[in-house]
C-alpha cells in the first residue's frame, strides 16, 4: 500500500470498516446454511431464504444509487451498516437461544438484502472522497486483497466457530463487524455537493442515460454479466463433475483453493500493473474463464482444471480494482451511484439465472453442453469488447484514466466530493462487478 494511503486517515478508517464487514460476511454462508437446516431440515427452505436476500437487494439498486446519489453517502453507508447490524444480531439471538424459526431467518435476510442495495453503490462515493485521483487504484486494490483474503479464510473461520460455539456466533460475529465500520464512517467526514435534484424518475432515467452514453461502459457491463452467468452455471454444475469424474470432493476443494489464491494474485497485480489500455487488458484478462469451463466439458486431466480456475480468478482479481478505478475517474461523481447501481444490478441479476438455467440444460442435453455453451458464450463476450472503439480508446495517464474521446466519456469533474486530509496526505466488490 503507497505511503500516502497508510497516513490518509480517512482511508485507514474506511479500509478498517470495510475489511472487518469482510470478514464477518465470510463466516455468514455456512453458518446460514446450517441455521436454515436446523430450523427447517429442508434444502428448499435454503434456497427461499437466500432468495429473500436476492430479490429485495436486485429490485432496489437503482433507488439505493439514486439515494448514494443525492444524500452524502457516508450518511447512507453508516444507515445501512446500523441496519445489517441489528439484523445479524437479532438472528445470532434468537440462534444462541435456540428458538430461531425459518420465517425470523428469512426477515433477516430481507432486511439484510435491502440494505445492501443500498449500501453498496455508496463505496465508489466513498473512495472518490477519501482518496487522491492518483492513489485510487492502490486503494481499491488494497480493499481487493482483502476481499480475496476473507473469501480464502472465511469458510475456516466460520467452520470453527460453528464447530466450537454454535451457527449464532456467526452472526454475532457479522453484526459486531458492521457495528465497527459503522463507528469507523462515524469519524470520517466527506463533503457532499449534490447535483440538480429532479423527481425519481429523472434521476433514474439520467443514471441509465449515463450508462447508454459511454460505449466502452455498457459493453462492458454486458461481457461481466455474462461472466457472472457463466460462473453460476461453473459452480451447480461443477461440484458433481469433480466428484464423479476428476477424482472426488477433494478435486473441488483444490479447484476453489485454487480460485481463491488466483483471486488474491490478481489483486495484489492489480496494485501494482499500469496498462495503458486497462477497460482493454482487465476485459481480455477474465476472458480466461472460458478455459476451466471448456476443460470441464472436456473432461481434461484434474490438474489442467485446477491451474486454469486459478488462472481465470487471476483475471477476475485483475480486474476489479482496475475496473473500479477507471469508472471512479471517468463518471462524474454526481451520478457515479446511479451508474454503479447499474453495474450491479446486472451483474447480480445474471447470476440466478445461470443457477436456473444450468441445471435445466444439463437435464435436457447433458451436463457438458451448457458448460461449452457458457465458455463460447464467455469468451466471445468478454473478447469482443475488443471490438469496440470506446473499449480500445479509453486509456490511462499516470495511473489516472481518461477516455480518448470526449464523446465516448465526458469529461470527469471531480470536486463534488472532498476529503478531509491535507493536500498531501491522502474498496468492491466484491463485485466487484463480477465474483
Amino acid at each position: 500500500m503507497p505511503y500516502r494511503l497508510l497516513h490518509n486517515r480517512a482511508f485507514r478508517l474506511l479500509f478498517l470498516g470495510r475489511s472487518l464487514s469482510l470478514v464477518g460476511d465470510a463466516v455468514v454462508p455456512a453458518a446460514l446454511s446450517l441455521a436454515v437446516l436446523r430450523a427447517t431440515g429442508s434444502t428448499s427452505a435454503l434456497a427461499l431464504v437466500l432468495g429473500c436476500a436476492m430479490v429485495p437487494r436486485l429490485l432496489l439498486l437503482p433507488l439505493g444509487g439514486v439515494v448514494a446519489d443525492r444524500f452524502n453517502a457516508r450518511t447512507v453507508a453508516l444507515g445501512t451498516d446500523l441496519v445489517r447490524c441489528a439484523a445479524q444480531l437479532w438472528v445470532g439471538i434468537q440462534l444462541l437461544g435456540s428458538t430461531a424459526e425459518l420465517w425470523q431467518i428469512a426477515l433477516a435476510s430481507s432486511v439484510g438484502g435491502a440494505a445492501s442495495a443500498f449500501a453498496m453503490p455508496t463505496l465508489p462515493r466513498l473512495i472518490t472522497g477519501t482518496v487522491r485521483e492518483e492513489d485510487r487504484q492502490a486503494a481499491n486494490s488494497a480493499l481487493g486483497v482483502v476481499s480475496s483474503t476473507t473469501g480464502f479464510g472465511g469458510p475456516a473461520l466460520a467452520g470453527a466457530l460453528i464447530l466450537t460455539a454454535g451457527p449464532g456466533w456467526a452472526f454475532i460475529v457479522d453484526a459486531t463487524s458492521f457495528a465497527v465500520s459503522a463507528a469507523s464512517l462515524a469519524l470520517i467526514r466527506i463533503a457532499h455537493l449534490p447535483g440538480e435534484r429532479g423527481s425519481l424518475r429523472v434521476d433514474l432515467v439520467e443514471g441509465w442515460q449515463e450508462v447508454r452514453s459511454r460505449d466502452w461502459y455498457w459493453t462492458s457491463l454486458i461481457a461481466h454479466a455474462v461472466w457472472n452467468g457463466a460462473a453460476a452455471v461453473l459452480s451447480t454444475l461443477g461440484p458433481a463433475l469433480a466428484v464423479r469424474q476428476l477424482g472426488g470432493e477433494g478435486t473441488w476443494v483444490a479447484i476453489l483453493q485454487a480460485g481463491a489464491v488466483g483471486l488474491l494474485l490478481g489483486s495484489l497485480l492489480a496494485g501494482r500493473a499500469r496498462p495503458r489500455r486497462p477497460i482493454l487488458v482487465a476485459n481480455l484478462g477474465i476472458a480466461t474463464y472460458a478455459l476451466p469451463l471448456a476443460l470441464f466439458a472436456a473432461g481434461a486431466p484434474a490438474v489442467a482444471v485446477i491451474v486454469a480456475y486459478g488462472l481465470a480468478l487471476a483475471g477476475l482479481g485483475f480486474l476489479n480494482p482496475v475496473w473500479e478505478t477507471s469508472v471512479q475517474a471517468a463518471i462524474p461523481p454526481k451520478v457515479l451511484a446511479r451508474v454503479t447501481s447499474y453495474d450491479w444490478l446486472l451483474s447480480l441479476g445474471a447470476t440466478p439465472l445461470g443457477y436456473v438455467l444450468a441445471p435445466l440444460a444439463a437435464d435436457a442435453w447433458g451436463p457438458r453442453a451448457p458448460l461449452w455453451a457458457a465458455a463460447i458464450a464467455v469468451g466471445l463476450a468478454c473478447t469482443g469488447t475488443a471490438a469496440v472503439p470506446g473499449v480500445r480508446r479509453f486509456t490511462a495517464t499516470d495511473g489516472v484514466a481518461t477516455p480518448l474521446t470526449r464523446a465516448n466519456s465526458p469529461e470527469n469533474h471531480h470536486g463534488e466530493e472532498h476529503s478531509t486530509e491535507p493536500a498531501h496526505a491522502s474498496t468492491e466488490h466484491q463485485h466487484g462487478r463480477t465474483g
